[in-house]
């Protein structure tokens, strides 16, 4: 059994990547269960640093239902783990004016890890969005004429 990949699709749309990171996430038992199952969402999830490490924040863990009495918040800050060299160019980087840290995707490693794939990325303007989507379409049609003949 594969363990599902869970996608913040819609941060690709409004950001351009400039560098992606892959971290350990902190996680409790039963958080590892629910992801397991499928049971989070990456939307509206940002990275920040707090006191020299990577938390990240506003990521949504649904409750494990056989959890027993140990109830932890959904939306709690968890710690990101990144070597010592990384965080400090991270948080070089980020003083820079535009740029901010989202995760992109939330996957398990072959050995069973937990890990979030993580992005620096700058906002980008409507005009940009627009010209992504348009390229995008402009391939789509040029793939179905491909396959027609």
């Amino acid at each position: 059994m594969t363990s599902p990949t869970i996608v913040n699709r819609k941060a690709l749309q409004g950001y351009e990547v400039l560098e992606r990171y892959t971290a350990g996430i902190a996680l409790l038992g039963a958080e590892v269960k629910s992801l397991r199952q499928g049971g989070g969402q990456l939307q509206d999830a940002f990275c920040r640093f707090k006191g020299g490490e990577l938390y990240l924040y506003n990521m949504y863990i649904a409750p494990y239902g056989q959890a027993g009495y140990i109830r932890v918040p959904e939306r709690r800050p968890r710690k990101l783990l990144l070597r010592e060299e990384e965080l400090k160019r991270l948080q070089g980087r980020l003083t820079q004016k535009g740029l901010t840290l989202i995760p992109l995707r939330l996957f398990f490693n072959p050995r069973g890890w937990a890990k979030v794939e993580i992005a620096l990325v700058q906002g980008r303007r409507k005009f940009d969005r627009r010209e992504a989507i348009r390229a995008r379409e402009e391939r789509r049609t040029m793939e179905r004429l491909r396959k027609r003949y």
